[in-house]
């Protein structure tokens, strides 16, 4: 890309739970962003294996990585809301320690971002095995997602996420066990904020046996829990979105 213009910071959030098998790939490809002017805000959520010692390691090397160990496990939405809180940057990225990113990732969403004062974007990813593999399946997304839209497709994915908080206002994650950013991203949206897409693939999400999302039918209960017990849908309503949830996440995987 032509030169570099400096958007302002991104702080990038990362929450750890025994990834030490990961967790340097992931540091790694924010490492090589094309736009450097970040900070990593990790927190390592009482692990038990040496994940800690991974990031200690890399943290000696660079300033703009910073740790925040839990001294007891709270769950991914608490962890990634104490990196929220120490933050200093105007753009909140996520990227999770099992997942990359390419190189461009972030001057691509904040040149997008800036050119059309959009607030809130995601891009396409795809997936790899467990042990790095990329596979054939990548996500498409559509260009834009409103509130009723996204309600019907849960398509975003949290490790390509960037939002620019000088617009949307500070913000956390609901304090549920899991579909935290779902629910997140429909908090924003209530706020008028639409999330715009970048349709090219930014990203890489990685098949972990032990993640929550593994299991299909766990995340289809998490996602009418968001309905009912979040945004407060009727059943009616909630069934309906449902409908559209099932075929976008049968259809997304094809």
């Amino acid at each position: 890309m032509s030169e570099m213009e400096d958007y302002g910071l991104v702080s990038i959030i990362m929450p750890s739970y025994n990834a030490s098998r990961f967790i340097a790939e992931s540091i790694k490809s924010v490492l090589a962003q094309t736009y450097q002017n970040w900070e990593l805000l990790i927190t390592d959520d009482c692990s038990k294996d040496s994940s800690i010692e991974v990031v200690a390691r890399i943290v000696g090397k660079d300033r703009r990585i910073k740790l925040f160990p839990l001294l007891q496990n709270v769950g991914a939405a608490a962890a990634r809301n104490v990196a929220i809180e120490h933050a200093k940057g105007q753009y909140i990225a996520f990227l999770d320690s099992d997942d990359v990113w390419e190189p461009e990732k972030l001057e691509k969403h904040l040149t997008f971002m800036k050119q059309n004062k959009y607030a809130f974007t995601y891009s396409e990813y795809y997936v790899m095995e467990e042990d790095g593999r990329r596979t054939k399946s990548i996500i498409h997304i559509p260009t834009s997602l409103s509130y009723y839209q996204y309600l019907q497709n849960t398509i975003i994915g949290c490790l390509t996420v960037v939002i620019d908080r000088s617009i949307v206002g500070d913000f956390r994650m609901p304090l549920i066990k899991s579909s935290h950013d779902m629910a997140l991203w429909l908090l924003i949206m209530k706020r008028g904020y639409k999330a715009y897409g970048i349709k090219e693939v930014l990203a890489g999400y990685r098949l972990v046996s032990t993640s929550n999302t593994a299991k299909k039918w766990k995340a289809a209960k998490d996602v009418w829990r968001v309905y009912r017990k979040i945004e407060h849908l009727s059943v009616l309503f909630s069934a309906f979105c449902f409908c559209g949830y099932a075929f976008n996440a049968v259809f997304k995987r094809m």
